[in-house]
């Protein structure tokens, strides 16, 4: 299992397509992802649940990654939460 701890950086957080971008990513890799905020946990590759997050500008998640490629998912996970979700601001 790996864990990190992702600080959300763009300006409108984790949101609409924030969130698909995010599921995205999780379903190109063999591994299961689990998001926690405020000790709400919810699965990486649903949309809605991250939505219930409320991941708003400078929040910070819990990611927690497990299977075959959890390391990878973690990797890319941690670069597009550190690169806006490729929105430039």
């Amino acid at each position: 299992m790996v864990e990190q701890t992702l600080s959300i950086v763009n300006e409108k957080g984790l949101h609409a397509r924030a969130s698909a971008k995010f599921v995205e990513v999780v379903e190109k890799f063999d591994a299961r992802v689990t998001v926690c905020k405020d000790g709400m946990d919810v699965s990486g590759d649903s949309i809605m649940g991250l939505l219930m997050l409320a991941a708003s500008r400078g929040t910070t998640i819990d990611v927690r990654t497990e299977g075959a490629e959890a390391d990878a998912v973690m990797t890319a996970l941690a670069e597009l939460v550190a690169d806006k979700f490729g929105e430039g601001f």
